[in-house]
């Protein structure tokens, strides 16, 4: 025989005397109604004077810690010495050699990254938190005492020889590099690009003397970020704070960009090919630029999400590509208004048309309510993903701390977003779309 028990207090009954009846459909609220705020950090500075931030925050007993240097490409004196250096990070120390580096850090299940962009180089360090104490030493040696062994070398410029061979048979590959090429001069930091002459010519001496002057000796912030250990401070500063580095302070000087006086090129890359890719690209002030905020909103309304304007057009209405999209690129010194998309070699032509006649409507007709309603949630949306993390939060500080900007850039932002009106972005629009400044690229 069964026995039924009563329970003395049902989940819906306690509900129910707290005022919550969830029979109840709760009402529906807009993004752009939420208050959101912007998590703050633990600011400490190491004996040597580095800085690391401290987001101590999350479920999960997991941490990233992101090393990032003042040595990216724009302080190479030869082409591609940045990036090789940063590659061979993990290929061999004093006391360990390559194996042994990726044996211990896959002993305790972490993953090591590293990255190289235009101002800084990067490497990451993603874990669990217990096991930190374990990998904080090692990334040290990493830094204080690569070898960069010569055969590593020969073995990277090899690799990285073919896998240029394959990416050049691709338009899209050639169209975004040549782009910025025009824009900003191939001796530009932003411009330069990679020759398979490059590669060959890379040698042991340059990328040491690299690495001992910008990782070794260079200057670098720190952000930790996830369930922090209580002795986090500790560990960074026994690990760092006595190895001679420096405070990141950027790029200390602006370089002059040479651009093309030309401004539409078509360039055949692959005759079997079906596909042409389209670039259109202009300069654009960084975000320090009071406008920036409000180019965001207005390349939202573009090109910037699934439901924009061009996508609208060029692909729900014609048909020309699976996708086009818009994006005001994330460098630190400059910035650059982009349009990207891959179209049907015979209609790339058409697509063009397209998208002029998106920029010519901004700059002539204001954005209906209705439209700027959806680009707001969408953005303010967005924001909130952005923040759902300690990961999240820790990369919108980096980008605030590496353009030198605080919380008060995110609050402004976000008021914009929220109060920016129909007649203030086509202002915008009629500033920065006008059709005859963009460098236009065809590749196919």
């Amino acid at each position: 025989m069964t026995k039924i028990i009563q329970a003395p207090c049902t989940t819906m009954q306690k509900i129910k005397e707290k005022g919550i009846d969830r029979s109840v459909t709760p009402p529906i609220v807009d993004a752009i109604h939420l208050n959101i705020g912007l998590p703050m950090y633990e600011k400490h500075v190491l004996s040597n004077g580095v800085e690391s931030y401290l987001f101590n925050m999350g479920t999960q007993d997991t941490m990233m810690v992101n090393w990032i240097f003042d040595a990216g490409n724009w302080f190479e004196e030869k082409n591609l010495v940045a990036s090789a250096t940063n590659h061979m990070l993990k290929n061999g120390t004093t006391n360990r050699n390559a194996f042994a580096i990726n044996e211990h850090f896959e002993f305790y299940g972490s993953y090591l990254n590293r990255n190289c962009y235009h101002e800084t180089a990067e490497v990451t360090l993603h874990c669990l938190s217990k096991h930190v104490q374990e990998l904080l030493p090692v990334v040290a040696e990493l830094i204080n005492e690569s070898i960069l062994p010569e055969d590593e070398l020969e073995i990277y410029k090899k690799n990285m020889q073919q896998r240029l061979k394959v990416n050049l048979q691709k338009n899209e590959f050639v169209a975004s590099r040549m782009i910025e090429a025009y824009l900003f001069g191939e001796e530009h930091p932003y411009g330069r690009y990679s020759r398979e002459e490059d590669y060959g010519n890379l040698n042991q001496p340059e990328v040491k003397e690299f690495f001992n002057r910008y990782y070794k000796n260079g200057r670098l912030v720190i952000f930790a970020a996830g369930v922090l250990p209580k002795n986090i401070v500790q560990q960074l500063e026994s690990s760092f704070g006595k190895l001679p580095l420096k405070k990141h302070v950027g790029p200390e000087s602006k370089l002059s960009f040479h651009a093309s006086s030309e401004k539409k090129f078509r360039v055949q890359n692959s005759v079997d090919g079906v596909q042409g890719s389209i670039r259109l690209g202009r300069y654009f002030p960084n975000r320090k630029h009071p406008d920036f905020p409000m180019m965001q909103v207005l390349n939202n309304v573009f090109g910037g999400f699934f439901g924009s304007r061009l996508m609208n057009n060029v692909r729900e209405d014609k048909g020309y590509t699976y996708g086009i999209n818009s994006y005001l690129m994330n460098h630190i010194q400059t910035s650059a208004l982009m349009v990207s998309t891959e179209a049907g070699k015979d209609v790339c032509e058409a697509a063009l048309v397209e998208i002029y006649k998106e920029m010519d409507r901004l700059c002539n007709e204001p954005i209906s309510e209705d439209e700027l309603s959806l680009t707001r949630n969408y953005l303010i949306g967005s924001i909130l993903s952005e923040l759902d993390g300690p990961f999240q939060v820790a990369a919108r500080w980096k980008n605030y701390i590496l353009n030198g900007l605080t919380e008060e850039y995110f609050y402004n932002s976000v008021r914009i977003i929220k109060e920016v009106r129909p007649k203030d972005l086509q202002e915008v629009a009629q500033k920065y779309l006008n059709r005859n400044e963009f460098y236009e690229l065809v590749v196919t």
